[in-house]
């Protein structure tokens, strides 16, 4: 019979193409091992590439583990490499078949190719298993004296190595002090700057003790930071920044020196490598930091290197050149004022590079220069690229709020409202409104125009609550006002935005007191609709009008109209403090993230999980308070007060003749009790995690959006617990797992119908104290009650301010 024809398909070499391949090379790799027949070791290349291509791709070769150690002994590099990659690779996780591979190491780094020891001395030092550390002391202080170059190199950081495996044997060994013996002698300078990294390292993490705070000093002493200075040409660009960095952090004595060393790197400043150029700045920064001329002297000279650097480069590297050139325009705006044009809009630079150009842009605006920069902006306004347009308009306003060139700027901004662009009219609405604010006199002009506008041409949400706030606030003066407004009633309904209604709620109370007779009918309906309405800041805010009415009109006047001020001063984002550090790390990634180090480094900042979709796969560092088990771990310091609430909704017997007249005025026809059936929820609901888990998993999205949180509620957030007591004993809201520090929260929460024990309510609630901010996924099992569900969490969350 004739044999089975052979598949055409050839095998790749990075899979197998049988449950049988890793024997067959474990085979063919055992009948190699001993043979010194010619091409050997092109049959051993072979092999071994195939060894690791499977192990690149996540196939288990540690089978072949004693096989490739003894096909090590050859004197072919290529081979050696292949296999220290291999042995590197396995000896971590099998630390038994790691003592295989000490012999044939101890003997190449003996070996007499620089090549070869140096790769087996990296090798060895690189296995990370703590038994073996023994065996890597000898090599690394023979390596350290070694003739060759690139084998005190590998030697250096190989130190390194052996201080994080054990840091009392390489203490003991008296290493550092090699180190250091060749960080001042060494003749080559990588040598010398693999020395330093590693001897910062050490002495930056060892324990607190006098030695160590020794060694710190002395790596920072004059003596060495000249000596490192005075060689800093000789350096490679990254191991110039090394220099520097240690450079920052030495004190001198006087002003003179400080010149000697500014001279001494003032031709850093026009060094190609964009890492030179900052950390050298950083340096320059801070030596004049007390020396308040200077200080502004060394502004100016490195304005030309950093604008050099943002026109040369990839973007990214434009991007992170212009966030530390942000940092400085935001400290020192009048020295960057001339150099405006510098920062410009390219046409094909990416949009985080354009939107950072055109904060510093607003930054930059004075007197001088408002007209060629507002003039700029407006070109952007009209581009394509949307979100350029969107911020292009923004940073107008922005000038305009300096009180820079005031009158020509509203100008401009009602010309926008003239474009009939949807996105271009929305931002202008806004910031319209900003302005009416700030400058009251200016209404007359802008009412004019946004008078014309409709309503229904308008669909974002800040702009279309921009827009009412407007018709409220100067309905006297805007002839459609009450008519406007009352289309929008009409459309209630179909209006998604929380915050359009309320402004809306509010608008038509303004119009009301200033137009009674036109508005009167258009108040019933909005309060009628408010009252209906299910989400809970809409309900109480209609509830709150309806029975200020009740109370007393007038006062309900002084409460929505009252005599107000010119906003002199906007909100800061960012305090001053914050500011301050981010400019003592400059040159680090704190700059470009805007936000000092601790806040994205520190653990006790990350939390004690890693964030995720699912809720059952949560990392947890041996935190069993995670998991609160709502039967077994339930704080019982506080009790429970949902019954001693008092409702909104309970009126008192003598304003029931009041609330007649009211409803009549109206045409409300409400009964005293006019909100909607609130949603009770079960204050003894009980969920087992797994149950929770499995739910979690099968249920869909009902809701996801992001809701803000009061300065009281960031004030008092100090851990999970506290939001949680709030939650469970105020809102019958339990939490099944929480955990993290300030400023990061994760959150889970259930809740359960009172009449329904089977309907459940699953939250995930993902806090960042740092913006305010909580972003809130819930899901249902019944998607009737999510809507009600949604706006009680929401209100229960806002409230928190305790």
């Amino acid at each position: 019979m004739a044999p089975p024809a052979q598949s055409q398909r050839s095998p790749s070499p990075s899979q197998p193409s049988g449950k049988g391949e890793v024997s067959d090379l474990k085979m063919q790799l055992r009948q190699l091992a001993g043979s010194r027949a010619p091409g050997t070791d092109d049959s051993k290349r072979d092999l071994f590439k195939k060894v690791i291509s499977y192990m690149t791709i996540g196939i288990d070769v540690s089978s072949v583990f004693s096989e490739m150690v003894m096909c090590s002994a050859t004197s072919d590099i290529v081979l050696k490499k292949m296999c220290y990659l291999y042995v590197g690779n396995y000896a971590k996780y099998n630390p038994d078949l790691a003592l295989l591979t000490i012999n044939f190491l101890q003997r190449d780094c003996n070996d007499q190719d620089p090549i070869i020891r140096g790769l087996a001395l990296r090798s060895l030092a690189s296995l990370r298993v703590p038994n073996l550390v023994e065996y890597l002391v000898s090599p690394l202080a023979a390596g350290l004296k070694d003739s060759n170059t690139y084998v005190r190199m590998i030697a250096s950081v190989g130190v390194l190595k052996l201080y994080h495996i054990s840091a009392s044997t390489c203490l003991d060994a008296d290493f550092p002090q090699l180190l250091k013996h060749l960080l001042l002698n060494d003749p080559d300078p990588q040598v010398v700057a693999n020395s330093l990294s590693a001897l910062q390292e050490i002495w930056g993490t060892a324990a607190s003790s006098e030695e160590a705070a020794r060694e710190r000093e002395g790596l920072i002493s004059k003596p060495v930071i000249y000596y490192l200075l005075n060689r800093i040409k000789d350096f490679s660009e990254w191991a110039q920044c090394t220099v520097l960095e240690l450079v920052s952090k030495y004190a001198p004595p006087d002003s003179n020196e400080i010149f000697d060393i500014m001279n001494l790197l003032e031709d850093r400043l026009q060094h190609a490598n964009g890492a030179v150029v900052l950390a050298t700045i950083k340096l320059f920064l801070q030596l004049t930091l007390s020396m308040t001329d200077v200080h502004q002297q060394v502004y100016e000279r490195i304005k030309a290197p950093l604008l050099t650097l943002v026109s040369s480069g990839s973007p990214e590297q434009s991007y992170a050149v212009l966030s530390h050139l942000h940092l400085l325009v935001m400290r020192a705006p009048m020295l960057f004022a001339s150099d405006y044009k510098h920062l410009y809009c390219q046409y094909n630079e990416p949009f985080y590079v354009k939107k950072l150009k055109l904060e510093m842009l607003t930054a930059v605006a004075n007197e001088s220069n408002t007209y060629e920069i507002v003039t700029e902006l407006c070109e952007y306004a009209a581009n394509v690229d949307i979100p350029i347009a969107r911020e292009s308009i923004r940073a107008v306003g922005k000038i305009a709020l300096e009180q820079y060139d005031v009158n020509a700027i509203v100008d401009r901004l009602l010309q926008f409202l003239e474009m009939e662009k949807d996105y271009v009219t929305a931002e202008t609405l806004v910031l319209v409104k900003d302005l009416l604010r700030k400058y009251p006199q200016w209404s007359h002009d802008c009412i004019a125009v946004i008078g014309n506008i409709s309503s229904n041409n308008v669909q974002e949400p800040k702009a279309k609550a921009a827009l009412i706030w407007m018709l409220g606030e100067y309905a006297q003066d805007m002839q459609d006002a009450p008519y406007a407004l009352e289309g929008l009633i009409d459309e209630w309904e179909d209006e998604p935005s929380p915050e359009v209604r309320l402004h809306l709620l509010t608008a038509v109370m303004k119009c009301f007191f200033r137009r009674p007779p036109e508005t009167q009918k258009a108040l019933g309906s909005a309060l009628a609709a408010g009252l209906a309405d299910m989400h809970q800041d809409v309900h109480d805010r209609a509830l709150f009008y309806y029975r200020l009415l009740q109370h007393n009109v007038s006062v309900a006047n002084s409460v929505v109209n009252p005599t107000k001020q010119a906003v002199s001063v906007f909100a800061d984002t960012q305090s001053s403090e914050i500011k301050d550090r981010i400019f003592d790390e400059f040159n680090s990634l704190s700059v470009l993230y805007q936000k000092p180090c601790y806040m994205f480094t520190d653990k006790e900042h990350q939390g004690p999980f890693a964030f995720s979709e699912e809720v059952g796969n949560i990392a947890v560092d041996n935190d069993e308070d995670l998991l609160l088990g709502t039967t077994t771990k339930q704080d019982s310091s506080l009790p429970h007060q949902t019954a001693a609430l008092v409702s909104l909704d309970q009126t008192e017997p003598h304003a029931e003749q009041t609330n007649s007249v009211i409803d009549d005025l109206f045409g409300l026809g409400l009964s005293s009790s006019p909100a909607p059936p609130p949603l009770k929820l079960n204050a003894k609901a009980v969920l087992d995690p797994t149950t929770f888990q499995q739910k979690w998993r099968q249920l869909p999205v009902s809701t996801s959006q992001e809701v803000s949180i009061s300065p009281q509620g960031v004030a008092a957030m100090t851990s999970p617990q506290v939001l949680v007591r709030h939650m469970q004993q105020l809102h019958c809201i339990h939490c099944i797992a929480s955990g993290g520090q300030a400023p990061n929260f994760k959150l889970f929460f259930f809740a359960q119908k009172a009449d329904e024990p089977s309907s459940n309510f699953l939250v995930e609630c993902v806090v960042n104290l740092s913006t305010s901010k909580a972003h809130i996924k819930i899901k249902v099992d019944d998607e009737t009650a999510s809507q009600a569900f949604s706006a009680l969490f929401q209100s229960a969350f806002s409230n928190f301010d305790y």
